[in-house]
Formats: structure tokens, C-alpha cells, sequence
């Protein structure tokens, strides 16, 4: 029942906006040879907007499909994966044959389930009643405790977090993290901020508490009470709260403890109760990554009654659920997450929306059918190559950077050397044995799914890290970084056009996925990565002086990045972008050495299009990143996100770049060209 995928271990990830298999169409053909022309809009100046040159014509004619909040390469891809996946589900579903407990029996199952609208529809909340009574049982604080637990355990957040990853400073072994949570809101700044939108949004939001509060039963009175409630609850928790930007800085999220600094510090929660109502295995230590939050949190537990600790519990639970329940609360959720969020205009087909969640439950049992079907040795080959030219590059690079000492050098040569990789779709596959998935229980499996992964992730503390699992299912249309890994992946759900084209010439590949493959590198070396060193442990290995260097160039890309205007009055959180934007920059400009070197020795490719080997590169780049946005995305994007919007992911690395001011013959003072005073480069 969780609501977003964990993607805890996958660390820096590329972003997912995006293309479909009818935008695929649309492109005339032309993504098979390259880049596309059609794309593209020449009465607009390369030299004054790339992004708009590479991409003005297909923005004119794709305006956001109303089932979508943006439209883009990446959404489109993924669109024309999720048929993939359809196909595979729908004949599964039909198999009722199928061996239990076999991959096809369970992805089968969970599909059909959740697709037998009819049942979804004639049992309404009657999934949900076993879970209310639970709550209303809830007599004091002890309860309170124990009712989060049981939550917690079946993938309900609430009140806080609670996970297994690798110990950021001992990344062989696995260790528990808790943390902030327990919030409806994007983040904390939605309840702080006292702008004219930011209360807007606080007000919709509590008419959509209250009405979903109507449809589990209570009249509209106790419905309005119990949404302020909630809002009141969640404020407090909110205000305790990290900010975005400060949630990126793995030392202050790192504060290692023994159990008992913890009891003393939140000595409201009995968390021996927790940690066994959880599921979690005895341990003598864990990582408390907010200890001003569980302060806060602890003041709050006395402080607040028992009945609205209650209510607070009855709306996460709702919350998590209503996706999958009947009609009225599915559009109810839809209302305010989709519309009033996000701008979508309608809900996608349920058929996708049940493609999306077979994936995030069983992704990897779904994801054998899907590379078997769609991902070829071949192509698998090709992405090794690349990998190992763009890390080849990226070492050149550093072995040339004039504002490095020699000692922070070896260090970053030993850690770029370490670097491990993983291609389409793990070695060794997830074993589901023990989920049980039936075909007439939607919330249930979801339930139980969330359950299973749940035990399983906890059951990793205080053991060694299995470094063959994978942080995304096989048909992701994204790619990532982990630093506690220090490795990058790509599943088999990026590695196709417009990201990956084996038919492609290099110029396009390598501006394309070579720029995603470098972008993951050089996660390895951002504001975050480069406090993580060869082995995966948070450790500073710079020397102060080169580290004071760095920061300053980190620097140059966060006020680039704040200079950015996404619509009157909001502009781009340098800061909060940081580490993508040093990605991209620091991808791009390894992509194209490498490229450049693939050159060697061969005759110079020819023009395409009237397009040299150079421009199609970056081409190949802009291209990636056509999106368009409802503004109500751009702008929770711009709040709440890490990455640029598109426009200033394609446009931003291009102007601090002269190999891209030479490829389209650009001069000093064209707005692709920033002054070499302001220019930014790190890597």
C-alpha cells in the first residue's frame, strides 16, 4: 500500500519525465536513423534557445494528454512499455493454469485482481473495515505505538519512518534508519510557507480530508473536525522537519545511536514494542537520521489526545488505500493528488494504472517476461561498451583537472576505479516464495505484497549487504546511482529509443544515452556522492583546500540553477537541484570526450540532415529532454523535486559548454553562451 516505490538504495536517479508508443509514431520515423527533424523548430536560433531549436515542433503539436500531468520522452517510453507489460499480464491472467506460486501465476493473479472492477466496486470499504476496527480499538498511548507498527508493517506510512539500508558508514552491512514522515503534503514547506498558493493548497487539502472522511461514514460536521485535525497534527510534525535542501546533506542525516540515546530521546515511543510489532530484528544500534524530528515527535505524543492521534490514524490509513478501493474513493484521491497537484485533467485507463501496480509489487517476477520479450544481448553488448568508454573518460578527465591536488586525485581515481555497473536486469532474480496473491483480493495483495517486501527489507539489519539487488524493476524507465554501492544501473526499461538506438549513429547515442550513462557516473562526484568514497562509506577523502574548490564550483551550478524562472515569482531551487544539475553538466561534457574519442581513427561520419557529427550530439541530448508540463507539475516539480525542469536540464550544461558553442558557431553574448565569468565546470 505504499505510495511511493522505495528506491531507498537506488541513491541519485536520472528523473523521470517523457514519450509513447503513438509519440513514437508521431516522430515519422525518424528516431530509427537519429535524431528527428521533425522535432525540431529552425525559425528559433540554436545559439539563443537550443531546447526550443531541438524540440519547438513536437512541443507545438503535444500538448500534456489529459491522463498526464507532463509529456515527454521519458513518460512516453514508459507509456509504450506499460503496453508491453499489458500483454504479458493480459495472457497471464488468461493462464489460470499456471503453477501456483510461479512467477506467471502471481503476476497473472495480481493483474486480474485488479482489474475485476466490478468486485472492487461491490465491496467498496468493506476491504478497509478489519483496519478501522483496529484503530478504533486504540485506547492510549501504548496503543498509538502499537497501531503504527502495525501500519508500518503493512506499508501504511504514518507518523514516521522506518527502513533497512546499508550503513552509510559501514556500507557492507545493513543497518534500521528512522526518520521524519508521517506527512500527506509533498513536504514541509506546503505547511509553513504563507504565500497565497501555499494556503490555497493547505485549504483544498482539507476539504479533501474531510470529504474522504465523509466516505468512510461520518457526517460532515465530525468529517470538517477531523480533517483540521489532521492538518493541525501534520503542521506540527512539518514544522520539526528538515527542508528539502537540507534532507540532501548525508551528514546531518547521519546520526548513528544506540538504542538507548534513542528511548531517551523519544521516550514516548516503547520502541521494543515498535521494533517487534514492526518486524524488525534485535539490534544495538541504528541511524536516526532527524533527531530534532523525534524530539519534536516525542513532545507531541503527550501533548496531542489519544482520539485525534485516532483520527490522524484513520486518514493515513484511507490515504494509502484509496487507490485501490471503489470508484468514489479513487476519483476523491485522484481530485486533489491529480488534479489540484498535479493538474491532470483525468485518470488514466485502469488497465495502465494496474500495469503500474503489478510492477511496483512484483516487479521482478514481471520483469523476467518483459526482458526476455524486449531486451537483446545485443543491446546489452553495445550499453558495456559505452559504460566502459564514458568511465574511461571520465578517468582522462581527472587525471587532467588543474584545480585537484595529487592526493584528492588518487583518491577519486580509486574510487572511480571501484565503480561497478549493472546493465537491463539483475543476475540474480527476487524470490517471491511466501507471497500469497489471489485473484479476488486487490487491496489484500497490495497489502500483502507491501507486507512481504516489507519483512524481507527488514530482516537485513544486521547483516551483510547483497550487493546483486537491484533499487528498480527491470522495465524503469530511469537509471541510478547508489553510494553505498558506488554503482550505477540502467534497467533494460531505458535502454531503447530515444535514450538507446542500436540503429543509431554514435553521435546520437552518445549524446543521448551516453549523457545518462555520464550523468550516473558523475553522480559519484556530486555535492552528495563525492562525501562517499571507493567502498561506499561516508567519508570525507579530500583534502580542505581541494574541498573548498569544489564547493565553490558547486556553487556557479546552484546560482545558475536559481536564475531560472519557472513561472512569475518561483524560480528553481539552486540548491535543491544541485546534485542533478552538477550530473548533467559533469555527464555531458564526459559524454562528448568520449564520443570524440570513439572518433579516432575512423574517417569523420557524415552530415546528416545537414547536421555534423558534433551537432547531432547535442541534439541527441535536447532531444531526451522534450517535455511539456501542466503548470501545476512544473511548479511541484520546481517545489519539491530535485531535478531542473527539462528546458533547463537540455539548455543549462549546454551554455557553460565551448564544445557546444563551437559545434553551432555561437559567440559571446548569445543567451546559449554564458559569460566566461559565470561559466560553471566541476568535471
Amino acid at each position: 500500500m505504499r505510495l511511493v516505490k522505495n528506491l531507498r538504495r537506488a541513491g541519485s536517479v536520472l528523473g523521470v519525465l517523457a514519450l509513447s508508443a503513438a509519440a513514437i509514431a508521431q516522430s515519422g520515423g525518424r528516431g530509427v536513423a537519429g535524431f528527428d527533424v521533425s522535432r525540431m523548430d529552425k525559425t528559433c536560433k540554436p545559439c539563443d534557445d537550443f531546447y526550443k531549436f531541438a524540440n519547438g515542433g513536437w512541443l507545438e503539436k503535444n500538448p500534456v494528454p489529459a491522463a498526464y500531468s507532463r509529456w515527454g520522452s521519458f513518460d512516453l517510453l514508459a507509456d509504450s512499455n506499460r503496453t508491453a507489460l499489458q500483454q504479458i499480464l493480459e495472457e497471464a491472467a488468461k493462464n489460470t493454469s499456471a503453477a501456483k506460486g510461479s512467477n506467471e501465476a502471481m503476476t497473472g493473479a495480481f493483474y486480474a485482481s485488479c482489474m475485476d472492477e466490478a468486485k472492487v466496486e461491490a465491496e467498496g470499504i468493506k476491504p478497509l473495515q478489519l483496519e478501522l476496527a483496529r484503530i478504533e480499538k486504540v485506547k492510549d498511548l501504548s496503543d498509538v505505538g502499537a497501531q503504527v507498527a502495525h501500519m508500518h508493517r503493512h506499508g501504511v506510512p504514518t507518523l514516521f519512518g522506518f527502513f533497512a539500508s546499508a550503513d552509510a558508514k559501514n556500507s557492507t552491512h545493513v543497518i534500521g534508519y528512522v526518520g521524519q514522515g508521517g506527512l500527506s503534503l509533498p513536504n514541509r514547506d506546503y505547511y509553513t510557507k504563507t504565500d497565497e498558493k501555499s494556503q490555497q493548497t493547505r485549504a483544498e487539502f482539507v476539504k479533501h480530508v474531510a470529504r474522504m472522511f465523509e466516505l468512510l461514514g461520518d457526517d460532515p460536521t465530525k468529517a470538517a473536525a477531523g480533517a483540521q485535525t489532521v492538518l493541525a497534527i501534520q503542521t506540527k510534525l512539518a514544522e520539526a522537519s528538515m527542508t528539502p535542501v537540507e534532507l540532501r546533506d548525508p551528514l546531518k542525516t547521519y546520526n548513528k545511536m544506540e538504542m538507548a540515546q534513542l528511548k531517551e530521546l523519544a521516550s514516548n515511543i516503547s520502541w521494543e514494542n515498535y521494533f517487534a510489532g514492526v518486524g524488525a530484528p534485535k539490534s544495538a544500534s541504528l541511524v536516526v537520521r532527524q533527531p530534532a524530528f523525534f524530539k519534536a515527535l516525542n513532545e507531541q505524543l503527550t501533548a496531542v489526545p489519544v482520539a485525534d492521534w485516532k483520527t490522524y490514524l484513520r486518514w493515513h490509513l484511507i490515504n494509502a488505500a484509496a487507490p485501490r478501493l471503489s470508484t468514489q474513493f479513487v476519483n476523491e484521491n485522484f481530485n486533489f493528488y491529480g488534479k489540484t497537484l498535479s493538474g491532470t485533467k483525468e485518470l488514466l485507463p485502469r488497465w495502465k494504472r494496474c500495469v503500474t501496480a503489478t510492477d511496483n509489487a512484483l516487479g521482478e517476477a514481471l520483469g523476467q517476461v518483459y526482458v526476455a520479450k524486449h531486451f537483446t544481448p545485443e543491446s546489452k553488448a553495445r550499453m558495456q561498451a559505452m559504460v566502459n568508454n564514458l568511465i574511461a573518460a571520465f578517468r582522462e578527465r581527472l587525471t587532467k583537472l588543474d584545480w585537484m591536488s595529487d592526493a584528492t586525485r588518487k583518491e577519486a581515481v580509486t574510487k572511480l576505479e571501484a565503480f561497478k555497473y549493472k546493465i537491463g536486469y539483475p543476475d540474480k532474480w527476487k524470490d517471491y516464495a511466501g507471497l500469497e496473491v489471489s485473484r479476488d483480493a486487490y487491496l489484500m495483495n497490495s497489502m500483502r505484497a507491501a507486507a512481504f517486501e516489507i519483512n524481507k527489507d527488514l530482516n537485513k539489519i544486521g547483516k551483510p549487504v547483497d550487493r546483486t539487488e537491484w533499487g528498480m524493476t527491470p522495465p524503469t524507465v530511469n537509471a541510478y546511482y547508489s553510494s553505498s554501492f558506488n554503482e550505477i544501473a540502467f534497467p533494460a526499461g531505458i535502454l531503447q529509443f530515444p535514450f538507446f538506438n542500436p540503429n543509431a549513429d554514435d553521435a546520437v547515442n552518445y549524446g543521448a544515452i551516453g549523457g545518462v550513462i555520464g550523468h550516473e557516473i558523475t553522480h559519484g562526484f556530486d555535492d552528495r556522492g563525492s562525501q562517499s568514497d571507493a567502498v561506499g562509506n561516508l567519508r570525507i577523502w579530500w583534502t580542505g583546500d581541494d574541498r573548498k574548490k569544489f564547493d565553490e564550483r558547486a556553487g556557479c551550478v546552484a546560482n545558475q540553477f536559481s536564475g531560472y524562472e519557472v513561472e512569475k515569482g518561483l524560480n528553481m531551487t539552486g540548491k535543491l537541484v544541485l546534485g542533478e544539475s552538477i550530473a548533467d553538466l559533469g555527464g555531458l561534457t564526459v559524454a562528448y570526450d568520449a564520443f570524440q574519442k570513439s572518433m579516432q581513427g575512423k574517417p569523420r561520419p557524415k552530415d546528416i540532415d545537414g547536421f555534423t557529427p558534433g551537432q547531432r550530439f547535442f541534439l541527441g541530448w535536447a532531444q531526451v529532454w522534450a517535455t511539456t508540463y501542466t503548470p501545476q507539475a512544473a511548479r511541484l516539480q520546481a517545489l519539491n523535486g530535485p531535478h531542473p525542469i527539462a528546458r533547463f536540464r537540455a539548455n543549462g550544461p549546454l551554455s557553460n559548454m565551448p564544445a557546444f558553442a563551437a559545434a553551432f558557431n555561437c559567440k559571446e553574448g548569445d543567451p546559449m553562451v554564458r559569460p566566461a565569468q559565470d561559466r560553471c565546470q566541476i568535471w
